[in-house]
């Protein structure tokens, strides 16, 4: 995944704004406050809620769980007009930095 860019954990505040392609029960274990919820398998349907990004000076910054799932959706999101690039180490690299999490039901943030 050379060819995008690679942000890194301690780039990013607490509450950047990027999209998250995790499935819905991984969401609800954690994510970043300020993440975007679409799953992989969910994206082609609702590419359009990601609009407001098109626009931006920067990338769309794209996480799933550790970078596999990112992989496959870059060079798609990419075709369809959109400049990204990948959160290096995913949301286990954003859990380990200590960064803040919220849960769906409360508790401990995890990321399995």
């Amino acid at each position: 995944m050379s060819e995008f860019p690679q942000v890194q954990v301690a780039d990013l505040s607490d509450d950047a704004v990027f999209l998250d392609i995790r499935e819905q029960d991984e969401w609800d274990r954690g994510h970043a406050p300020g993440a975007v919820h679409i799953p992989m398998s969910e994206l082609p349907a609702r590419v359009d809620e990601l609009a407001p990004f098109l626009d931006r000076d920067e990338p769309l910054v794209v996480t799933c769980r550790s970078g596999g799932r990112v992989t496959r959706t870059l060079p798609w999101l990419e075709q369809q007009g959109y400049d990204v690039a990948n959160l290096d180490g995913g949301m286990r690299a954003w859990h380990a930095a200590g960064k803040e999490m919220e849960t769906a039901h409360g508790g401990e943030a995890q990321v399995p």
